[in-house]
């Protein structure tokens, strides 16, 4: 890439980091889409990874003392079993049918029973749903609003759900760095220069929103989450509906 392109993406990134730093999502669907617009897809999701990874990871530093380790160990059993289950079929699906399970999944845990609600404090529940979120990492590069979901719906404050969630972001996209980065049979490389800027970018987004989040409130963070949660997951309900619907006209005529 020219040095104007990896400039172009290294403010991408700050800005995409910054978004999540307050709250602990929607930057890295942001960031995914422009890298599928720009490079094939497992160097778009090698990068990601690395990007997330330093984003993830940096925000986990920051908010080191209010990480719940209990949740994030639970939720990484979901992820390990996921990614064996995918190593072995390497199943990929269309696009408009990923976009389709991102938007859904949110709406189904708001309308489970009350006792079903999402619990990040519970065992079967925190398995299930690193399960569930790692699959639709593989196959779509982001674990979508689903994540969010999951983690909104315990008694953690604010700093609790930022930081217990980008622990569990940093090995999930582990996880997805050695699926695309060496599983695969198209396994990615990527240039030292566009991945050092990537890192550098991420964290600096992740350092500027540190102050913010701090002068938020608990219930405005929880406020402001849910209205993105929201516009994400209709985003990608009616983008991967007209995509399937395009395809099936085309398709027809």
């Amino acid at each position: 890439m020219t040095p104007l392109m990896i400039a172009a993406l290294g403010l991408l990134m700050v800005a995409t980091a910054f978004l999540s730093g307050l709250f602990g999502m929607a930057g890295g669907l942001i960031l995914i889409g422009v890298l599928l617009a720009l490079m094939p897809l497992p160097t778009a999701m090698v990068l990601h990874a690395i990007t997330q990874m330093a984003s993830n990871g940096w925000r986990a530093f920051l908010w080191r003392r209010h990480i719940r380790w209990r949740p994030v160990g639970v939720y990484l059993i979901g992820c390990a079993a996921a990614l064996a289950a995918w190593s072995i079929t390497r199943y990929v699906p269309d696009k408009p049918v990923a976009l389709l399970m991102l938007g859904v999944t949110p709406f189904m845990a708001r309308l489970m029973p009350p006792k079903l609600k999402p619990d990040p404090n519970s065992v079967w529940q925190g398995t299930l749903y690193g399960s569930i979120c790692m699959g639709l990492m593989l196959m779509t590069g982001v674990s979508g609003p689903l994540m969010d979901t999951f983690f909104l719906g315990g008694q953690f404050d604010r700093r609790g759900i930022v930081a217990t969630k980008a622990t569990c972001q940093v090995a999930s996209h582990f996880l997805k760095l050695i699926y695309f980065g060496g599983i695969i049979d198209q396994a990615a490389t990527l240039d030292p220069v566009l991945a050092g800027v990537a890192i550098a970018a991420s964290m600096l987004g992740t350092s500027l929103a540190r102050r913010i989040l701090e002068a938020m409130t608990d219930l405005q963070f929880r406020t402001w989450a849910q209205r993105l949660i929201t516009t994400v997951a209709g985003y990608y309900i009616l983008y991967g509906g007209w995509l399937l619907l395009s395809r099936s006209y085309a398709l027809a005529f």
